[in-house]
């Protein structure tokens, strides 16, 4: 434990230090890392790929679930969207040193805010190797400092992909201690990362539910995070059938094991007769296990019945729960009830339901017409994401540049006193 707590405290002066220098880099110099980072990943595949091998390996003879593994792997087209991800982020505008808001007072002196990074990032995670990337990416452009804790299954990729980080830092001329990964598997690294408020600003953990509440209930530093992704989609009475079939289909199916996807669909009693026959038959023909209200179940002898427990469970699998409901407002209830805040979808022709439904359903992201897989910091437009968040502060929905900075006051005067 002693040795952990050593590393952990020998990591932090380290990240403090570089984080201080990276406040003073320039927009120029924090790009050509970024740009470096994305030639060193290109040049290294094969390495990356061997190494990823050894985890999917490992990962397997584990008995990892279907989900995890397909959140571990690693191929040539997830790295080239890696290597988009860090070529976005380097055409995305620089947050820090923005100057807003300045307005002159009666005393004379002008007041503003300026946009200032967080410090010294703690980012904790599971499974997906390119998070060591994006964790990367957007810290050191954010202007923060990173110390990042993969996880064990992925350890081979992860360290991999620091490699490319490391490089790509020191190439720029920047301090290889911007960005440090821990490279130990013991447990107790995260432990004592999260109580080293010496040197952390904060701590975003990107994982299961049970990683995220650990982290939650031991950490002493500020915690950025979103406990699970239980996504609706509400088909309207108003619905055209087929924006909802395809909708539907893709917000369940395009990938499992990712917080975005669809875990309960909910459709107007009017509209489950045009609707869920056919999509009913899209999922059965793509093994997806459906999990209905008796109303669902009545439209397939292969419906399971749904349990109260399935209304609350993020399968990341492919499991889905149908309930079928006789109003939008018990939709709403629904979602208000066993949703996690994450992002929900109406698919609907009518403009005021449309409104309504975004107006009332409190989540990170509310969506109309379009699948929950969009609830992605890269498609909207942040380059990346660091995760999503559903707390309601500091930031709310996918993190990104802005994300992981604060504002702090500025004044200007000229010899100004206050009488």
């Amino acid at each position: 434990m002693g040795s952990i707590k050593n590393l952990i405290i020998e990591l932090g002066k380290r990240a403090k230090t570089a984080a201080k220098s990276l406040r003073c880099a320039t927009t120029s110099d924090k790009n050509s890392a970024l740009l470096n980072i994305a030639k060193q990943i290109d040049e290294n595949r094969v390495n990356i790929l061997s190494a990823n091998n050894k985890d999917l390996e490992n990962g397997k003879n584990k008995g990892l679930e279907s989900a995890l593994i397909d959140r571990l792997m690693l191929d040539d087209q997830r790295l080239d969207s890696i290597i988009e991800s860090l070529n976005q982020i380097a055409n995305l505008p620089d947050p820090v040193g923005e100057i807003t808001d300045l307005k002159f007072r009666p005393s004379g002196i002008q007041i503003g805010k300026m946009r200032v990074p967080l410090g010294v990032m703690g980012i904790i995670y599971e499974s997906r190797p390119n998070v060591t990337i994006d964790a990367a990416a957007l810290c050191l452009k954010s202007g923060n400092g990173a110390i990042l804790r993969g996880g064990s299954e992925a350890i081979h990729s992860n360290l991999a992909l620091y490699a490319c980080v490391k490089d790509g830092l020191i190439d720029a001329g920047l301090s290889e201690y911007c960005v440090q990964l821990i490279d130990t598997t013991d447990r107790e690294a995260v432990s004592e990362l999260v109580k080293a408020s010496a040197y952390i600003d904060a701590v975003i953990p990107r994982g299961g539910k049970g990683l995220v509440e650990a982290i939650s209930e031991t950490a002493k530093v500020p915690v950025i995070k979103h406990l699970h992704g239980v996504c609706h989609t509400y088909i309207d009475k108003d619905a055209d059938t087929q924006k909802a079939i395809s909708i539907a289909f893709n917000a369940k199916t395009r990938r499992y094991g990712v917080c975005n996807a669809m875990e309960t669909l909910l459709v107007h009693a009017s509209a489950a007769g045009r609707v869920l026959p056919e999509l009913i038959a899209e999922y059965f023909a793509k093994g997806v296990e459906l999990r209905g209200c008796p109303q669902t179940q009545q439209l397939s002898k292969q419906i399971i019945a749904a349990t109260d427990e399935d209304w609350d469970t993020e399968y990341l699998d492919a499991i889905l729960s149908i309930r079928i409901v006789n109003t939008m407002s018990d939709a709403i209830d629904h979602i208000e009830q066993h949703g996690s805040g994450h992002t929900e979808s109406i698919i609907t022709e009518n403009y005021t339901s449309g409104r309504r439904f975004i107006t009332e359903v409190d989540s990170s992201s509310v969506m109309i017409n379009a699948s929950t897989a969009f609830a992605d910091g890269f498609e909207y437009g942040l380059g990346a994401e660091i995760g999503i968040s559903t707390d309601k502060f500091h930031v709310r929905g996918p993190v990104g540049l802005e994300g992981l900075t604060s504002q702090k006051y500025i004044v200007l005067g000229d010899g100004h006193i206050r009488q």
